[in-house]
């Protein structure tokens, strides 16, 4: 279950905190918050008011508790998906924790009209990082299609060509767009190696049995060795065309064992660490230039 953030609760010092988070006891929370008297449109608007205007915390904490059972209401409706009815509720929520922020009461309406939307938003976000361990859902046709597609769904059955139609034709989309989402909805994860407790009749449908070992193929295990070979022999080729101090800078900098550094090659050659940098530089240049020609 995801923690409330203090962004997400705008720093409300909303008690009891147990009344947030519904925890396992979805009865005694459902008990708590039914307790929590409605508020009228008057009340609403004047609580409203005092957050906007003046920034009370305690308006905001009262115009919170009061839409709880808004929000069970809203999260109940997402049962079908197989996640946690407390954690659907969180989700919520955080949505009208979000809503009560940005709500203006110049704008006429109640409060739930407006946080309804931010409320759907945070449950479906949680639903589509949830409800299975790859997404399914990334664009905003995708999402419309995957909250949609089930209740449109008559039946287990594959839609036939005209329900396919009249779905797309409803949520403004492609028919080949809800035949992709359906293949989706009807998908199930799958462990990528094998099972430790899959049966032999079993292990054999894991995706990793379908990939082709290349290791040991001795064609490519020939052209991997011809390769390096040859790129041993065009990197010493280069160093040998190279001046014996920018070779040696070359060597002691990246081929030996033991590196040296900027300043130990310019005590050697008398010279900047400075000048060291530059001619390692300009030979790093001369040799890539040297071995895309190989390349070439």
């Amino acid at each position: 279950m995801r923690r409330l953030q203090k962004e997400d609760c705008m720093s409300y010092q909303l008690q009891p905190v147990n009344l947030m988070s519904p925890g396992a006891n979805i009865a005694s929370y459902m008990q708590a918050i039914h307790a929590i008297p409605i508020l009228t449109a008057d009340e609403e608007n004047a609580l409203a008011e005092r957050l906007y205007y003046k920034d009370d915390l305690e308006a905001a904490r009262q115009l919170v508790m009061s839409h709880l059972r808004f929000v069970v209401h809203i999260a109940r409706s997402y049962n079908g998906y197989g996640l946690s009815q407390a954690d659907l509720i969180q989700e919520g929520n955080v949505g009208l924790m979000k809503a009560v922020k940005r709500f203006n009461p110049e704008k006429g309406v109640r409060l739930i009209s407006f946080a309804v939307h931010w409320i759907k938003a945070e449950i479906h976000e949680f639903i589509l990082k949830n409800w299975r361990i790859v997404k399914v859902a990334t664009t905003k046709a995708q999402r419309k299609l995957f909250f949609n597609l089930r209740g449109q769904k008559k039946s287990l059955n594959w839609l036939t060509n005209d329900e396919a139609e009249a779905v797309a034709t409803d949520l403004g989309v492609k028919v080949k767009q809800v035949r992709e989402m359906e293949s989706r909805l009807s998908a199930y994860d799958m462990g990528f190696d094998v099972g430790a407790d899959d049966s032999d009749d079993d292990a054999w449908q894991a995706p990793v049995n379908y990939l082709e070992d290349h290791s040991a193929d001795p064609a490519l295990m020939l052209e991997n060795d011809n390769w390096q070979s040859n790129s041993e022999d065009r990197l010493y080729q280069v160093l040998d065309d190279l001046d014996e101090r920018s070779r040696d800078i070359l060597q002691q900098r990246w081929l030996a064992d033991n590196k040296a550094t900027l300043h130990d090659l310019a005590a050697k050659y008398d010279v900047s660490a400075e000048r060291i940098r530059q001619l390692e530089k300009n030979a790093m240049v001369k040799m890539k230039a040297a071995m895309g020609a190989f390349s070439a």
